[in-house]
């Protein structure tokens, strides 16, 4: 997933999106420590899915405070 689809999500839906991610890390780091992991690149793209969506939510947190402080 790239940046600029995940900054056209609601807020709402880029949490439910990390949760999902989560999930689905925490299962292929079960399947690779069980010797079931099929694709190992997949670990490497749902962590850095995951920071793309911490990130854009942290940008808006940051936009949010700063827009709230100069008025």
């Amino acid at each position: 997933m790239q940046a600029r689809e995940i900054r056209q999500f609601t807020k709402e839906e880029i949490a439910t999106r990390l949760d999902e991610a989560y999930r689905e890390l925490f299962n292929l780091r079960q399947d690779w420590y069980l010797g079931r992991l099929q694709d190992h690149n997949r670990l490497t793209a749902v962590r850095r899915d995951i920071a793309r969506m911490k990130t854009i939510m942290r940008e808006r947190e940051l936009i949010e405070k700063m827009e709230g402080g100069a008025q």
